[in-house]
């Protein structure tokens, strides 16, 4: 829905409305013009006016962010939150970013706060892999039926200036009901837009994983505009950089803000704890967490919370790996104390225990994971024992050993995996694991061409 498009109040939220006002010691008239309304809105949302027409969605939120309470207070929340339209393309990598999200409400803040105190401009959240970047992106879209997003994945290929041009061209077409727009660059889109943002609205664009563009060129990243127009906003993610790989340079008249996660410790700390917590007391993961626990000397609930939060230095990626891993078992002949550390310790300890360094080296699997690791997009067991020219219970060995790694999608018959998560490719291709792993990279990659010239489909 647009900010434009008009609610009603419900029943309980007209009483509601009445004693939040109240509360606050404010007077219909004081109300209206702190929220920047007029009266004859709030008395149409308390009901003593007639509205046949309902009152628009920014009005309701400009007096509900006045009262400090939520737009679903004063309006019913089918109404104010109608079934979500997300981009197909993204659908699957919405949802799964979201799954179990908790916490991050201190980014939420700082982007709403930003919003509030411009009239357009970019902001940024940065961090390390695994630090929670995409699904922030991700939540926020969930959370705001109104963004266009665009994320973008080196490793299926969706990472380059057309494609992003195209998918936001045809997310705004279909959203503002835009004309003769097929052909227009991204300025020209949000000229456009403009035109048709009521006062108070917002346009919202979501771009995730900046750092993965695949772009020629010095000029800006997926070439971003360096001027917005008024009611225009960029939430941007990306990992840290230095100045030559920034790509983003703006006029003095755009705003811009930056939020590095990595200078929020005490509160992302807060957040991985009650990610545990989470997870603690979820029905999947319950059970075999308690039972590692007890096997533990006089280890509490609270101690593994907190020893957990240590080793996982503030890594959601980390916490995502681990913790099912213990509740599945995984770690049962290991102490706290020998668990693994931080992310890319967590990386070493897996693919040690998987055997990818014991004598003589387990070739075949390991050709398996970096062929893998090489496809740029998932692949059926039977695709990827073609590629790796291994036999298929050889692939799904090594299927069953890295799932917690894995995407599985299991909307294709037969199902096709992919590696979770970017961070993964990149310890694969750190220089001693690939010399440990005696593989030739480029030597891979030239037999994935050449099987694709054969005819071979993903």
């Amino acid at each position: 829905m647009r900010e434009s498009d008009k609610v009603r109040s419900s029943q309980q939220g007209k009483a509601r409305l009445k004693q939040a006002y109240k509360d606050a010691r404010l007077t219909q008239e004081k109300l209206a013009q702190h929220a920047r309304v007029s009266v004859d809105t709030v008395k149409r949302l308390l009901g003593t006016k007639d509205c046949p027409h309902g009152v628009e969605r920014w009005a309701v939120r400009n007096i509900c962010n006045v009262l400090k309470i939520k737009p679903t207070d004063i309006v019913d929340k089918k109404d104010w939150e109608p079934q979500q339209q997300l981009p197909p393309e993204f659908e699957q990598l919405i949802q799964d970013k979201t799954h179990l999200f908790c916490g991050r409400q201190f980014v939420f803040k700082a982007i709403e706060d930003f919003f509030s105190n411009t009239t357009h401009g970019y902001f940024t959240v940065i961090g390390d892999a695994g630090m929670g970047k995409s699904a922030i992106a991700a939540k926020y879209v969930l959370d705001n039926p109104d963004a266009i997003c665009f994320f973008n994945s080196r490793a299926e290929g969706m990472n380059r200036p057309e494609l992003f041009l195209r998918k936001i061209r045809q997310q705004l077409i279909t959203r503002y009901q835009l004309s003769d727009a097929q052909d227009a660059d991204l300025s020209a889109l949000l000229a456009k837009v403009r035109e048709k943002l009521s006062a108070g609205e917002r346009l919202v664009i979501v771009v995730d994983a900046l750092d993965e563009v695949d772009q020629e060129g010095s000029g800006n990243l997926l070439y971003l505009p360096t001027i917005l127009p008024d009611g225009v906003y960029f939430i941007l993610t990306r990992r840290p950089y230095n100045q030559n790989e920034k790509r983003l340079r703006l006029s003095p008249s755009t705003p811009s803000k930056e939020l590095d996660l990595r200078e929020k410790s005490k509160q992302s700390n807060q957040d991985v704890k009650e990610y545990i917590w989470q997870l603690l007391n979820h029905n999947n993961y319950k059970q075999g967490l308690s039972q590692w626990i007890n096997q533990q000397r006089a280890l509490s609930n609270q101690e593994f919370v907190e020893q957990i939060a240590v080793k996982s230095e503030n890594n959601f990626m980390y916490l995502r790996c681990v913790l099912p891993a213990i509740a599945d078992g995984f770690y049962n002949d290991k102490p706290l104390n020998e668990l693994p550390v931080g992310l890319q310790g967590y990386y070493e300890n897996h693919w040690q225990l998987m055997g990818m360094t014991t004598k003589p080296l387990p070739r075949a699997k390991i050709k398996i994971v970096y062929v893998m690791c090489a496809l740029r997009s998932a692949a059926s067991r039977k695709i990827i024992a073609n590629y790796s020219k291994q036999d298929e219970f050889t692939v799904q060995e090594v299927l069953d050993g890295w799932q917690q790694f894995l995407q599985k999608q299991e909307s294709y018959r037969p199902p096709r995996y992919r590696f979770y998560h970017e961070s993964f490719r990149d310890f694969l291709h750190r220089q001693d694991i690939v010399q440990a792993a005696g593989v030739m990279l480029p030597n891979i990659i030239t037999e994935i061409a050449d099987n694709m010239t054969e005819g071979l489909e993903l």
